[in-house]
């Protein structure tokens, strides 16, 4: 059986070579190793923390390394990140433990050549006080080494939003992430709720700023406690529950949510409407459509149709509504925090935002004279949430950008709004409103 070091160190090198989720590979692995909840705990810190920080720690390997870094054995420098995050990052592990299991470590990798080098090289760290020398550093370089993000994001967020938000951004993205659950009204209260999962060793607090929210510490297994089992709450970040709050769906009135899966907007929406009305929430794929299927069910909401549908294509057998929800597929740059490979990801994703405009073009279709569009990403970048909503703007007379007020402190007061990580807790998020004007 594996211990949580090993554990993580396969995954991380699984995690090089296959490009996979963070969260599905470490969540599939964990199920199956065996481990105590303690030792999951540590393999899953050791796992996000040493992804999340990979650019740190390459610098520091680079400066303390007789070896160039290209001439390190990759699974050696895995070790390395995983030692020197260690020392780094989690005081609660003994620095001799730290070099001792980096050690221990490669020889269970049988990575018997590389154990004086990793010793030699943690030990030299130590010596020199744990120091990242920052000071040849300058600009997005120093950003990137300091936020363990490569330099072109830190780039495109200083360009767009300027050095003070961009550091911010970049502040927000390191971190273990905010849990936030929203209420199930229908069934229960924000106290009452509270006072559940606290049965259940679950912390757990009303977060103030936002009716029907609450903030979670200490989750363990979430879907084991009885008032998840119950449908009392489903997991949705606070950034996207404010998404439903400006489209401010009220009862009776049929709702259509564009990209829905795995559903958490439909099942705020719903409840928001009292369970009166109709939401329905769509995805392309029929295995994704059968999760907003199961959650509908926990929570109890019956007006939610779940439905696949292709968001590119007009649906004729799609009624008009009186409000739309586009919440399109993106570059996910709001939510480094959660998924910390994102960042890492080189892929060229500068046609997303012709297939942003696909989808919000048709998505309008459906809207009544009268009602409302809302477009939303959980993105952080200009050329997939301004450009496009500006766009659509400009080409289309019968639509007109409104404020959609919102009972939240920190909203801007305007037709498209941008939640940068570090104002609300909650993801990075944008949404553009419009109503039908004829």
């Amino acid at each position: 059986m594996s211990d949580a070091r090993t554990t993580a160190a396969k995954l991380l090198i699984r995690m090089e070579s296959s490009g996979a989720y963070s969260n599905i590979l470490l969540d599939g692995k964990l199920s199956e190793s065996g481990l105590s909840e303690r030792d999951k705990r540590l393999a899953a810190a050791l796992f996000y923390g040493v992804i999340e920080r990979r650019l740190t720690l390459d610098y520091v390997i680079e400066r303390y390394s007789s070896l160039p870094f290209g001439k390190i054995d990759k699974n050696a420098v895995t070790v390395l990140r995983m030692g020197l995050y260690q020392l780094l990052y989690m005081p609660s592990v003994p620095e001799s433990a730290a070099v001792n299991e980096s050690v221990k470590l490669c020889k269970k990798l049988r990575l018997f050549h590389a154990a004086g080098f990793v010793n030699a090289l943690l030990r030299n760290f130590l010596r020199g006080g744990k120091k990242i020398d920052y000071d040849k550093l300058s600009g997005g370089e120093r950003l990137s080494v300091e936020f363990s993000c490569p330099k072109r994001l830190c780039d495109k967020w200083t360009d767009e939003y300027g050095e003070e938000n961009a550091r911010r951004i970049l502040e927000a993205s390191i971190g273990a992430p905010p849990i936030y659950a929203r209420v199930n009204t229908l069934k229960t209260t924000e106290d009452e709720l509270v006072r559940l999962l606290k049965k259940d060793g679950i912390k757990a607090e009303v977060f103030s700023k936002l009716s029907g929210c609450v903030k979670l510490e200490k989750t363990g297994d979430l879907e084991k406690c009885q008032a998840f089992k119950d449908g009392l709450f489903h997991i949705q970040d606070v950034s996207s529950q404010l998404c439903c709050l400006t489209l401010r769906p009220i009862v009776n009135e049929t709702v259509l949510d564009i990209c829905a899966a795995p559903g958490g907007k439909s099942f705020t929406m719903a409840e928001l409407m009292g369970n009166n009305g109709r939401v329905i929430s769509m995805d392309l794929y029929e295995q994704r459509v059968k999760l907003i299927e199961d959650g509908a069910n926990r929570l109890g909401l019956r007006i939610v149709e779940p439905r696949v549908n292709n968001a590119v294509s007009f649906n004729e057998e799609l009624p008009l509504a009186d409000r739309v929800l586009c919440d399109v597929p993106c570059s996910c740059l709001g939510t480094i925090r959660r998924k910390p490979e994102i960042k890492y990801k080189d892929e060229d994703v500068s046609e997303l935002p012709r297939l942003q405009r696909a989808i919000l073009e048709i998505s309008s279709k459906y809207v009544k004279v009268g009602g409302t569009l809302v477009y939303s990403t959980c993105t952080l970048s200009k050329a997939e949430n301004e450009e496009v909503a500006e766009d659509f703007a400009k080409n289309h007379e019968d639509f007109s950008p409104i404020v959609q007020p919102l009972a939240y402190a920190d909203a801007p007061n305007s037709t498209m709004r941008t939640f940068f990580p570090d104002k609300n807790g909650g993801d990075g998020f944008f949404t553009a409103s419009f109503r039908r004007v004829k």
